[in-house]
């Protein structure tokens, strides 16, 4: 956007840009300082994990720390040299980046007392003649004032189920971990005469510290790799008790009636800009308007990862209000924001956001102006449509408002016995429901054979006007080969019949590593990449889905991953393939999960 194109933007899309304005705006002292401390606790905590790493590592310096936590010395917060210190402020340091305000309160339960006991530690005469307490008092004491000067920077809030959820997690955890340490201990005790009392207080002990701190259970003593296993069954507990704690909201706040209506608004005004803007009409989205209501952004919570795609809904001059209340939100509830599939138009907005861009492929769309079966290129498309043709197969393309309830029901049970696994695929480019009545616009291809059997179907939501978007693609394994390229051709043939001048077809995966990896004089970087990719697409279609989008002729827009921080790459590529139904973890117990709000009844829900 220009200069002269921002001076058009709103007042009230203008007035909340806060996240933005800090970015360019040079903070106040009092603003900076805070940020500082904030910083200083998260350091102080990461190297708090480092130390009791190394000392369970090293012999010699974890007897070094047990001897400064015993007698007269005394060491920093968090420093006692065992596995489970190590994975609480490993933790904490990931929740407090975060900004969370239940790990803030945490460090300040922990530490605050602490300090005052090292205080008053000080003030008699065996423990302030040791010049390391002093330093140890002065490390705490630091660790405090950080915490207390950039509280205000720890506002991101937690989900209300978590109490409850943590409470279950740890007596769950805690019975399965003490048991197991428990039966573990008596099998490999050395001594004999130990009672269950003793192997259960031997095993909480071994829980705290792999040192010298379970010694005084005299009736046991078992093998070093014994309490070593004991240490990381309870460590590990304890992780997932404070994951229960301080994980962030799940923002199950999904598409109601009324949110929908005014996407449906924005669409009909500004649908001819983006060729996704149509799945953000999914009910398993929330949606965040700009406060002037002219733009619009649709956003699934996936993992604590803020997963929007595509581009904002609306008048694009309205977009920045739209992205700073997502982001905004996206920093309160702690979730990292990332953007799946924007276009460059989009990718350049949310940058001057503070967002950092990864090109993650092309969609390929058909002008249909343009499009011909003639010549040599075509030839292979050409030959595959007369071919199916030829066969006796036959194609029908409606608006879904003009098929019948019983056609319609029909498809739909075809289309799931069609499908590839048992979960419906797809988030960014995929609407997620078939035959559903506010959908009437969308197009429908049903190709049978010369016996009138159905054995294929498409789905293309609008695209403005005069376009199409894919959303649906199944047919029967046993058919003839060339099916899905016949069906395509002849929607691009027949187009004019629907009053349609453009579609969009599949999204392309790296197709410029293909691309230009296949040419003569690619770099040896790119050739590796290249392979490295044709190797993973015999699992995954990404070469083949490329080549078979290529056929067309079509022209190629890249899409973008938009992201806040490089480190955040991977959590944001495990989110996807969540969101995408790549992949399904296992679910949580039904008391632990909140109702979701009621939806409207509709065969896809009843499906």
């Amino acid at each position: 956007m220009s200069a002269r194109q921002s001076t058009l933007i709103s007042p009230q899309d203008r007035a909340p840009r806060k996240p933005l304005l800090r970015l360019f705006i040079p903070p106040t002292g009092t603003g900076r300082l805070r940020r500082r401390a904030a910083r200083a606790t998260v350091q102080y905590l990461r190297l708090m994990a480092v130390l009791n790493i190394v000392a369970v590592l090293s012999l010699p310096f974890r007897e070094e720390v047990h001897e400064h936590n015993a007698g007269e010395f005394f060491t920093p917060y968090l420093a006692t040299a065992g596995l489970l210190s190590a994975a609480l402020a490993l933790f904490l340091a990931v929740v407090m980046r975060r900004r969370k305000r239940a790990a803030w309160v945490f460090n300040l339960i922990l530490a605050g007392p602490l300090f005052c006991l090292y205080v008053f530690a000080l003030t008699q005469a065996p423990y302030r003649e040791h010049p390391f307490n002093w330093v140890s008092a002065g490390l705490t004491g630091l660790f405090v004032a950080a915490l207390l000067l950039g509280r205000r920077e720890f506002d991101a809030i937690g989900d209300r189920s978590n109490p409850r959820l943590a409470l279950a997690v740890g007596a769950g955890g805690a019975l399965v971990s003490a048991s197991l340490g428990t039966l573990l201990v008596h099998v490999t005790n050395k001594l004999s005469g130990a009672t269950l009392r003793d192997e259960i207080a031997y095993t909480l002990l071994r829980g705290i510290s792999v040192g010298p701190l379970a010694d005084r259970v005299q009736a046991v003593h078992a093998p070093r790799w014994t309490d070593v296993i004991v240490n990381v069954l309870i460590a590990a507990t304890f992780l997932l008790v404070l994951y229960a704690c301080f994980r962030a909201p799940r923002g199950e706040s999904l598409l109601g009636e009324d949110d929908e209506d005014r996407l449906r608004a924005l669409l009909d005004k500004h649908g001819e800009r983006d060729s996704l803007g149509y799945f953000a009409l999914r009910r398993d989205k929330a949606v965040i308007f700009s406060p002037s209501g002219k733009a619009a952004l649709t956003y699934r919570v996936v993992s604590g990862v803020s997963l929007a795609s595509g581009d904002p809904i609306g008048d694009p001059e309205a977009w920045p209000g739209a992205i700073d209340a997502w982001l905004a939100e996206a920093r309160r509830h702690a979730w990292t924001p990332a953007v799946m599939g924007a276009s460059e138009e989009a990718g350049t907005v949310y940058a001057r956001h503070g967002m950092d861009a990864l090109e993650l492929g092309d969609e390929a769309i058909v002008e249909l102006a343009d499009f011909t079966l003639d010549g040599r290129a075509m030839r292979v498309v050409r030959q595959a449509h007369n071919r199916v043709r030829r066969a006796g197969y036959t194609v029908r393309i409606r608006r879904h408002e003009d098929i019948p309830d019983d056609e319609t029901a029909l498809l739909i049970d075809r289309a799931d016995h069609w499908r590839d696994g048992a979960t419906e695929r797809g988030f960014s480019m995929a609407l997620g429901r078939l035959g559903d009545p506010a959908d009437g616009r969308c197009v429908m291809l049903e190709c049978r054979d010369a016996e009138g059997v159905p054995r294929a179907l498409l789905s293309f939501v609008p695209w403005g006007e005069h376009g199409l978007s894919l959303d649906l693609m199944r047919r029967d394994r046993a058919c003839e080969n060339g099916l899905m390229e016949y069906m395509v051709v002849e929607l691009l043939l027949r187009a004019e019949e629907l009053d349609v001048r453009r579609v969009s077809l599949n999204f392309a995966m790296f197709r410029s590593v293909f691309e230009r990896g296949s040419r003569l004089g690619a770099g040896p970087v790119l050739r590796l990449w290249r392979s490295v990719l044709t190797f993973f697409s015999r699992w995954w279609q990404i070469e083949s889905l490329y080549r078979a989008n290529a056929k067309y002729r079509p022209v190629w827009e890249p899409r973008f991953l938009l992201f806040a921080k490089s480190s955040d790459i991977p959590r944001i590529g495990l989110a996807s393939a969540r969101a995408e139904g790549f992949l399904t973890p296992p679910a949580l117990p039904p008391f632990t999960r909140r109702r979701r709000p009621s939806q409207p009844d509709t065969p896809d829900a009843q499906r």
